[in-house]
């Protein structure tokens, strides 16, 4: 199933929220990224920067687990939301 634009990047801000949230995941994300906190909101609005907080909470099962018990989602919505945003399409190769 393919989550809609808007939906995929109300995912992703979740998501966002959450790691800004988590002390001892933030500093992690923004060492990750080279963001600074600074950067989050001047960026929070922007597609390609919500798709790469998607493609860090993935990173780590445990990650998407506590994000998506927090938010009551299904596991496979952080993956799901990826796909829809810019960088996130599946590549088929033949």
């Amino acid at each position: 199933m393919r989550i809609s634009a808007d939906g995929a990047e109300t995912v992703a801000l979740k998501a966002l929220a959450w790691l800004a949230g988590n002390d001892e995941l933030l500093p992690v994300f923004l060492g990750a990224t080279g963001a600074c906190e600074a950067d989050l909101r001047a960026q929070a609005a922007e597609p390609a920067f919500l798709g790469s907080v998607l493609d860090f909470l993935m990173m780590d099962d445990a990650w998407v687990m506590q994000f998506c018990d927090s938010e009551g989602l299904a596991y496979e919505i952080p993956m799901q939301a990826r796909m829809s945003l810019p960088g996130g399409e599946q590549v088929n190769w033949t």
